[in-house]
């Protein structure tokens, strides 16, 4: 067996068994409970730290004109 061949195997097998875990917590109104709070709880912390993130990087990007300006020596 090829190693690719391998791969595809290996890959149609996580995509089943993915699908089978999907369907059984879909199907099972408490673990689709269970799901949906795990879902509101992740997008909860990490939409805001993501935007937190990136508006500490826009800050200070936004300063880049002040700094290049400190960096060259003034000429007299």
């Amino acid at each position: 067996m090829t190693q690719s061949a391998a791969r595809s195997i290996a890959n149609a097998m996580l995509l089943t068994a993915g699908a089978a875990a999907a369907y059984v917590v879909i199907t099972t109104p408490s673990l689709r409970r269970l799901a949906v709070g795990a879902t509101r709880l992740w997008l909860g912390a990490s939409i805001p730290a993501y935007l937190l993130r990136e508006a500490g990087r826009a800050w200070v990007e936004s300063d880049s004109r002040r700094t290049a300006r400190t960096l060259r020596p003034e000429r007299a």
